[in-house]
């Protein structure tokens, strides 16, 4: 992607939480900078507490920034008033980690997959239903489950209903915070597949959120590896899943599992020599 200008560019970004009166606010992110090109995946890669999902998070406007500029498409969009905000939903979306949580009980997928439609577009009924038919065929699934409750889907179902839905309007990009870590493995590689070829027919750039670097290889482009609010490591797969410079880095690749446990020991093993 060298060359090509960037779709998101986050810059010097930092967010702080406040934790009473008497105590400092919490450093969740100090001065992180990253850019995705139009089409790009980038990982964000990090244990749990090292701010991913805070730079998601702060992506799609959900908590506030301290300093630094996040800009889309060539527009600053660090704090867009509501209406602005409200006209990016249109182009930044996003899948989170729970396909449990992540879509009502009560109502019908079909409503859930039609809600954006109503918020954005104004579209007869007939159009509306056709979309959502549209959708639910790309992600794999009959256009009859339109009318089924999440209930009636497995976690694996439920988050390709989830991707359907973020597609709905078209979005240059989505934030995926942690899609895979709920799902058994058979289901993570369908997930991760299906993703891949979304992206090969629609062009959407991802911002894949993941503490899980064994996954990396195949969905990214590039790396970032994130430790305590900080980025330690960027570049590419290569770079950095096979020769990783920073210990932080390579202690998440020797915690990856690998299917041979020679292999898995030996690693350690090259790793805690370092």
């Amino acid at each position: 992607m060298t060359g090509t200008a960037s779709l998101l560019e986050v810059s010097a970004l930092a967010v702080r939480y406040r934790r009473g009166r008497r105590k400092p606010p919490f450093n969740a992110l100090r001065d992180v900078t990253l850019a995705i090109a139009p089409g790009e995946t980038v990982a964000l890669v990090g244990e749990s507490g090292s701010g991913k999902s805070t730079l998601g998070n702060a992506v799609l406007g959900l908590v506030p920034v301290a300093s630094g500029t996040i800009t889309f498409d060539g527009a600053d969009v660090t704090r867009p008033s509501p209406r602005r905000r409200r006209a990016l939903t249109r182009d930044i979306q996003a899948v989170f980690q729970d396909p449990y949580g992540s879509l009502n009980p009560v109502r019908p997928i079909g409503q859930a997959l039609a809600e954006p439609l109503r918020a954005h577009q104004r579209l007869d009924s007939t159009t509306t239903a056709a979309r959502v038919s549209a959708a639910l065929e790309r992600v794999g699934l009959s256009a009859d489950a339109a009318a089924l409750y999440p209930g009636q889907f497995s976690g694996g179902q439920r988050q390709r209903i989830a991707i359907a839905r973020a597609l709905m309007l078209s979005p240059r990009l989505v934030i995926c915070d942690e899609p895979l870590s709920a799902l058994d493995l058979s289901v993570q590689a369908q997930v991760l597949n299906l993703l891949k070829a979304l992206q090969r027919e629609l062009g959407v750039g991802y911002l894949f959120i993941t503490h899980d670097l064994a996954v990396v290889p195949h969905i990214a482009h590039r790396v970032v590896v994130l430790y305590r609010g900080q980025v330690v490591e960027t570049g590419t797969v290569s770079q950095v899943c096979d020769h990783p410079s920073h210990p932080y880095t390579q202690r998440l690749i020797s915690a990856a599992p690998v299917p041979d446990p020679a292999q898995q020991r030996a690693r350690r093993r090259t790793v805690e020599s370092t």
